[in-house]
């Protein structure tokens, strides 16, 4: 490890960024005629015949070759194929398009022909890494080759959820545009093969392949790492997803379709790729450490100050009684409960709710829309915001408590739930009072009610799987997790209580999951945990947008943007009250060192070749990529 990177991220560097398809540029009108390219594709797999596909029908006419027999799909999209590349270059493309991975670029070109083809023309790649490309490019192609380097941010898989080109970025920079009396021919065949791009309306952005591959290393390689970290732990879809999660899903399902050596060559081929996976590395080692120490503080108040036995609140001081939310959801079973039009008499509720932040009021206000009287009690003092809601704020817990409310809703965070229990005075409340949490965590809430109410006291244990974010527009579709651990069996108005109290988030069309608590717990530490560690340890990174964004990292930073809503208390209370998620830890980070020990793995089979074989080859490709420092 290279202890001495920073977590700061490199310093931002200013592109020339041409939007050929926004809304003040005109978009090339595909009704007027564009002289037809012939363009030669070397290397016709997926991706060579995704984009003969979209030449073909813009009227250009296309050659192919690969090592494989693509002699089928090129009939089919009408492409001629060559089985000889000398049959292809006499056919005089005026563009040799590359398509062929990065591991195999250098190869390829030193089987080329270029004898063959006419002295004047144009080399493009489509290559993931740039200087490295442009470095090759420039070292085997004649002088009088004219050279584009580009980089489509897309795939067959994003055009297919996109519908389309329209809107996703197209990079390159034009290494190399040669010629005296030609040159305005040669500058106008160039400017027709980025039209291609255009014309779909792709954005164009004009940069050099020392910046791309400065923002790819921060966006494409990260985006990538995460995706085959999160492959490695097998995530599975539970009952219970998050929107967050969801995105990590699809993320690992996009990586898996990539093969190791495209990963592989981001990481040797761009010299600014170490970096960011040593950067993340400390990162990911600072979230544990954050984790650990303030466990550490816990377990030696436990020991040495007389605690309880069991894990108490933490070494800090308390959390706020002000809860604050992760804004995810989830989606999955539906609630059949009778639902009845409108709240009426019979059905009608009254709350109490304790620890009235932004969470407690989100909720309240839905609860006296329907009709419920809630009333309210927190440390900070309310009262403004109780009579904007319709609801009575109670400074005195003792005076809430005699107004008998049928349900106390506790909206407390997770680290101060106990001490809050300790605190209540059950006396003052009817024996047979329904209690109500809404903690991320469930098992810890099970207990500590089961522990500490009355056993006359009814317990539901919920988890509204959204926030006053996801919830501002409504409420229906998104998820309502439950648990009726303890409700009077013996009592049908009790088990009425606890169905008109689910009826709230059933009448806003909520989607209603009855759940055991260790099995949300279970479902929780392998999603919710797990999309909050890479929230945080991404956010350690300080990431940002680059003019080279692809789909995935788009994703990446609107999971950090939620994230980083949330206080390290959440965070930490997932932890430390989840009893699945030590283990979720231990695997993430396992996943990420077997990572690194498969890139590692290689490149020292690369260094020993370097070193014992004595493989000119070899060192000029460690010269190019900057990684021949390592002998």
């Amino acid at each position: 490890m290279l202890s001495s990177f920073s977590l700061r991220p490199p310093n931002p560097t200013s592109i020339c960024r041409l939007s050929v398809s926004g809304d003040d540029s005109p978009t090339p009108d595909p009704s007027l005629p564009v002289p037809p390219l012939r363009v030669a594709i070397i290397g016709f797999g997926n991706y060579g015949q995704f984009l003969a596909e979209t030449l073909v029908s813009q009227g250009h006419i296309i050659f192919a070759h690969s090592r494989s027999d693509h002699s089928a799909a090129a009939r089919r999209i009408g492409v001629s194929f060559f089985t000889d590349l000398h049959d292809l270059c006499e056919r005089h493309p005026d563009v040799v398009l590359l398509c062929t991975s990065i591991l195999s670029t250098e190869n390829v070109l030193k089987t080329l022909p270029f004898q063959r083809l006419r002295r004047n023309t144009l080399f493009v790649d489509v290559l993931s890494v740039k200087e490295f490309a442009k470095t090759l490019l420039l070292q085997y192609l004649p002088g009088d080759f004219d050279i584009l380097c580009t980089h489509p941010m897309f795939g067959p898989q994003s055009v297919s959820s996109n519908h389309g080109w329209r809107g996703l970025r197209f990079v390159y920079d034009k290494v190399r545009i040669v010629g005296e009396e030609e040159e305005r021919s040669r500058l106008s065949r160039c400017e027709n093969f980025l039209a291609i791009f255009a014309r779909e309306g792709c954005e164009m952005v004009e940069m050099s392949c020392v910046d791309h591959d400065r923002h790819a290393a921060g966006s494409q390689f990260i985006t990538h790492t995460v995706g085959r970290v999160l492959e490695t732990l097998k995530l599975q879809s539970t009952p219970i997803n998050t929107k967050g999660y969801e995105a990590l899903l699809d993320l690992a399902e996009n990586t898996r379709g990539d093969s190791f050596d495209l990963y592989y060559g981001l990481f040797v081929y761009n010299k600014n790729s170490l970096e960011m996976l040593e950067r993340m590395d400390l990162a990911f080692e600072a979230l544990r450490k954050e984790l650990f120490g303030r466990l550490h503080g816990v377990v030696r108040k436990q020991l040495f100050e007389g605690e309880a036995q069991r894990v108490p609140n933490g070494y800090q001081k308390d959390a706020s009684l002000d809860m604050v939310r992760s804004n995810e959801v989830a989606l999955r079973y539906e609630y059949n409960a009778e639902v009845s039009g409108s709240v009426n008499e019979r059905s009608r509720l009254k709350i109490g709710i304790v620890g009235f932040g932004n969470f407690g009021q989100f909720l309240a206000k839905t609860m006296v829309k329907q009709g419920h009287t809630v009333l309210a009690y927190s440390r900070s003092d309310y009262t403004d915001e109780a009579v904007k809601l319709g609801v009575s704020y109670i400074q005195d817990l003792d005076d809430l408590f005699e107004e008998h409310p049928e349900v106390i809703l506790l909206c407390t965070s997770i680290l101060s739930t106990e001490k809050v229990l300790k605190s209540l005075p059950f006396q003052r409340l009817k024996r047979s009072t329904l209690f109500v949490d809404v903690l991320s965590v469930k098992e810890f809430p099970r207990n500590s009610f089961l522990q500490a109410l009355p056993q006359d006291f009814d317990i539901l244990c919920t988890h509204p799987m959204f926030g006053p974010e996801s919830g501002k527009n409504g409420w229906k579709g998104l998820s309502f997790v439950f648990d009726k651990v303890r409700i009077g069996t013996d009592d049908d108005r009790r088990r009425a209580r606890c169905d008109s109290f689910l009826d709230v988030f059933a009448r806003e069309g909520c989607s209603m999951v009855e759940m055991s608590c260790a099995e949300h717990d279970w479902h929780a530490a392998g999603s919710q945990f797990i999309t909050h560690t890479v929230g945080r340890v991404l956010e350690k990174l300080s990431l940002e947008s680059t003019p080279v964004d692809t789909k995935g990292y788009e994703t990446l930073l609107k999971l950090v943007e939620n994230t980083s809503g949330d206080s390290f208390d959440l965070y930490y209370g997932l932890f430390l009250y989840n009893p699945n998620a030590m283990e979720q830890l231990e695997r993430f980070g396992l996943a990420f060192e077997s990572l690194k020990k498969q890139l590692f793995g290689r490149l020292h089979r690369l260094l020993h070749k370097q070193l014992f074989g004595n493989d000119k080859d070899t060192q000029i490709m460690l010269e190019t990529t900057g990684l021949s420092t390592f002998r």
